[in-house]
């Protein structure tokens, strides 16, 4: 056998092993950005469906207290920056916080009113934006699931290589910053 060959075909092997991996690598990154981008509609998905349930709680709410119509308005205004927000992750995150705090007031409203507390059809809408909110909760943490692995094979070694290479980024989570909904809950059990 010939010098050349014998340095040739384990250069060749070596190579073919590297191109393998950099193939792998760039499809895995691609396959995690597309989880990203999937989870995201479905977070979006969750979120319009919130948005069809606004409008017919305030109208409710409308008919019981007529009176708080600046809760009403910056409940509305909310909603419709939220829908028309089309940024990027952290910007939506931001307006979808200033809507969660408009839906707050505007249930705390409603405890001032037992007998909007007592409609059949408040109650109905109350239950069906609590389960909303829960299956955005759910479809954001499996986006931010997914957005750690993408971020993690983007700043690691070696895959970091390819994911500069080839202009891949780290995603934004989709962060709750409103301080209700990071604050402890105060449990109390009171005094005997």
């Amino acid at each position: 056998m010939e010098p050349a060959l014998v340095v040739l075909i384990p250069l060749g092997v070596v190579l073919l092993v590297v191109l393998a991996w950099l193939i792998g690598t760039y499809n895995g990154l691609v396959r995690l950005k597309q989880h990203v981008t999937e989870s995201w509609s479905n977070v979006d998905t969750e979120l319009q469906r919130r948005y069809e349930l606004v409008p017919n709680l305030v109208a409710v709410c409308k008919g019981y207290a007529s009176h708080e119509r600046e809760t009403f308005e910056a409940v509305t205004q909310a909603r419709a920056a939220a829908i028309a927000e089309q940024g990027g992750v952290a910007s939506q995150a931001q307006r979808e916080n200033e809507l969660t705090g408009t839906l707050q007031r505007l249930l705390a409203v409603s405890e001032a009113y037992p007998e909007l507390k007592a409609s059949d059809h408040f109650l109905e809408l109350q239950r069906e934006l609590a389960n909303t909110e829960d299956r955005i909760q759910a479809a954001r943490r499996f986006f931010n699931a997914n957005v750690r692995d993408l971020n993690t094979r983007v700043q690691s070694f070696p895959s970091n290589v390819v994911a500069n290479t080839f202009g891949f980024k780290n995603a934004d989570y989709f962060e709750v910053t409103t301080a209700a909904a990071r604050s402890a809950v105060d449990v109390s059990l009171g005094e005997r």
